[in-house]
């Protein structure tokens, strides 16, 4: 079975609509992000709210629940946390993880940069090979949403291929001409 990862930047909006998505289809999944912190909007730009990975999510409901209830009823902070919970404890940060898959989707290009990074700086040990693909996914919930429809139809798609090294430029580029996301692609050894 194919082992998935789908990596964002705080482990909480996109990589988590795709781990949903991903699950619901039955794949082997698992989520990371790629940032120094878990950062969610707060009750201005410049006062984010910011946690550290391995937070529990239900704690992070919590904390927001006595900040500002009704700003985070109403930006659906407190429903996307709601299906966080269901889906796993806490957000995961990818460069702590060792775990190796097959396929990393990320969403967003400087994510896809640091997993890019982050793989390279392993320096290849293991010789087994990793495919990284970057499904461009702006940050809100409708967008996530539509995005976890792209990341299930590529799943799928690799998920059937008899010869994933042989099929995957066929791939990217029937689901470039299918969906709205932008692709990126790289290659790499654990």
């Amino acid at each position: 079975m194919v082992k998935f990862a789908v990596v964002c930047a705080s482990n909480m909006n996109r990589s988590m609509e795709g781990h949903l998505v991903l699950s619901h289809a039955s794949k082997n999944v698992k989520s990371f992000g790629t940032g120094t912190k878990v950062r969610l909007p707060g009750d201005s730009i410049e006062r984010p709210n910011v946690y550290n990975f391995g937070t529990p999510y239900e704690y992070i409901y919590k904390d927001l629940k006595k900040k500002n209830p009704a700003l985070y009823t109403k930006n659906g902070l407190f429903s996307m946390l709601e299906r966080n919970m269901n889906i796993k404890e806490a957000p995961q940060k990818f460069q702590d993880n060792d775990e190796q898959f097959d396929v990393i989707i990320t969403c967003e290009e400087r994510v896809f940069d640091a997993v890019c990074q982050e793989l390279l700086l392993r320096k290849g040990q293991f010789g087994k090979p990793v495919h990284v693909i970057n499904v461009e996914i702006r940050d809100n919930h409708v967008d996530a949403s539509k995005g976890g429809d792209t990341i299930r139809k590529l799943s799928d798609m690799i998920t059937e291929s008899k010869d994933l090294e042989r099929d995957i430029e066929d791939i990217l580029e029937t689901v470039q001409k299918e969906c709205p996301h932008s692709l990126l692609y790289n290659h790499i050894f654990y």
